[in-house]
């Protein structure tokens, strides 16, 4: 599992777009700007987690991690959404929570502008790439439905990212123009609110997204009901009573079945049998990289 492209575009963009809003937020003192470097700080680092959690589970399994280091690619998207809410959504709202006990109006708007296009641009580029990714993987699915079933949190995670900048962007522009046309400081500090709750909610989304892949999540039945069906074809088995699998990463499943054989077979018949069916399997779900067939009586 190599890193994804798209996270290195979003990387670039990113840490480019970071330090042209700092660098317009110092100039104009723009409490939304501020909240908006902050976001995209926050998407800096996350893609460099990302990055170091697809590096991890590429480790070979050892002694320690019998079923490989898989899910440190889990572990760090975790990481990455509570670095989402703590750092950047709570951070940006005391930020506007600020602007609104020291109202300031603010000057060189025509800077705010350039700065916010320049950012929709590169952010635009670096959504395009994550979207394409996200379709990719969703075929014909809805996108909150392959959202939900998604087993690659790296590509939701800049994918979401991603949305979150861009209405990011929109609310800091709406608030900085409206509070130039009404010549009201506080509606600079209210967008930054907004930015500080958009990221609070993508947050939660993500938290519990990650959660439920670092817990463990099956195979999806669809596709557990053709694996089933494969092996229960084989000449030697009548029937599967149970089945267990998780997700140690996006493209590494273990699979567990428990199976009735024929009664006339002998260990020997069976052992190979195992074997038999193992191959196959795996040969036409290449996802699954390790499997487990354990006999058992009617």
């Amino acid at each position: 599992m190599k890193p994804k492209l798209f996270i290195y575009i979003a990387l670039v963009t990113d840490i480019l777009i970071t330090i042209t809003k700092f660098t317009a937020a110092i100039i104009t003192g723009s409490s939304a700007m501020i909240s908006e470097g902050i976001h995209s700080t926050i998407d800096s680092i996350s893609q460099l987690l990302l990055i170091l959690g697809v590096k991890k589970s590429k480790r070979k399994p050892d002694a320690q991690r019998p079923f490989g280091y898989g899910r440190e690619m889990y572990f760090w998207s975790f990481i990455v959404s509570l670095i989402i809410f703590i750092v950047g959504g709570c951070i940006s709202f005391y930020e506007g929570l600020i602007r609104f006990q020291h109202p300031t109006l603010q000057e060189n708007l025509g800077l705010d502008y350039i700065v916010l296009t320049i950012a929709f641009l590169f952010t635009s580029v670096s959504a395009i790439a994550s979207f394409k990714a996200f379709n990719k993987e969703r075929g014909r699915q809805t996108f909150w439905k392959a959202l939900k079933q998604s087993k690659d949190p790296a590509t939701f995670i800049v994918l979401l990212g991603d949305l979150g900048d861009i209405l990011g962007i929109l609310i800091a522009f709406l608030g900085i123009f409206l509070g130039h046309l009404f010549k009201n400081p506080y509606y600079d500090g209210i967008a930054s609110m907004l930015i500080g709750v958009i990221l609070i909610i993508i947050s939660l989304l993500l938290v519990q997204e990650s959660k439920s892949l670092l817990l463990g999540e099956p195979i999806g039945k669809k596709t557990l009901k053709e694996i089933i069906t494969l092996i229960e074809q084989d000449a030697d088995i009548i029937q599967i009573k149970k089945h267990f699998s998780t997700y140690m990463a996006p493209e590494e499943v273990v699979l567990q079945v428990i199976a009735v054989f024929k009664k006339e077979l002998t260990t020997t018949d069976i052992t190979k049998a195992i074997e038999r069916i193992c191959i196959n399997t795996m040969k036409e779900f290449p996802r699954i990289k390790q499997m487990f067939i354990e006999p058992a009586e009617m």
